[in-house]
């Protein structure tokens, strides 16, 4: 329990915490940040740890000239797209092995080709989608690895998606991140990032399913 609460106050605290570090390590934080967005795009396990709210945070501190605007978008950019390629490349060569599909009951040929053919026809959208969605950003190149979507239309889509996350929301960061009304609402602000995305996922779920009823 204490670890959660101490989860929930770094990513509600992210400013303080990341200016705290700036101070006592310097140009240490680069090397923090890129491990970070790296691990929460790269591996599928660790989708809670806060993108969106530290990518704002790290382009506000630029504003300030606590950070460099453009090593921070090259090194995150770097981070993030690498860790997708990570991602992508567990679930092509490990998701059927951990899951022993080729030899399981479990595994349905049907809906694994359904699986592959969305990705290879949509995928693309729901790449970049993801990358500002929390939680989704970090299954969804691992599932279109598992469905083998191709590698090189993955890639266009994972550095086009990463550009528009990373240079987008530290760009937002670095003009907006220190207007007073900004820097007292954060919390909330944060919380919006987290869960907007979440429910604007939920409600596309909710009326594609119904559509799917009315049609059926």
């Amino acid at each position: 329990m204490e670890i959660v609460t101490s989860l929930f106050d770094f990513v509600l605290h992210v400013d303080r915490y990341l200016e705290a570090f700036v101070s006592n390590y310097g140009l240490w934080v680069y090397a923090l940040l890129f491990v970070v967005i790296f691990v929460e795009t790269g591996v599928v396990i660790m989708p809670f740890l806060p993108g969106d709210s530290l990518l704002f945070v790290v382009g506000a501190m630029c504003g300030l000239g606590l950070m460099s605007y453009p090593l921070s978008i090259a090194l995150l950019l770097a981070a993030a797209v690498l860790g997708n390629q990570s991602n992508y490349t567990l679930g092509r060569y490990f998701g059927p092995r951990v899951f022993k599909w080729e030899n399981s009951r479990l595994f349905n040929k049907a809906a694994f080709d359904r699986a592959h053919n969305f990705y290879e026809r949509y995928g693309g959208i729901t790449i970049v989608a993801a990358r500002f969605m929390p939680f989704l950003r970090t299954f969804a190149p691992f599932v279109a690895g598992v469905a083998k979507m191709s590698r090189s239309r993955f890639t266009f889509f994972d550095v086009t998606g990463g550009a528009l996350w990373v240079v987008g929301i530290i760009t937002v960061g670095y003009f907006f991140g220190n207007i007073p009304f900004v820097k007292t609402h954060l919390d909330k602000i944060i919380w919006a990032m987290i869960f907007i995305p979440g429910l604007l996922v939920l409600l596309g779920s909710w009326r594609a399913q119904r559509k799917g009823k009315l049609k059926s």
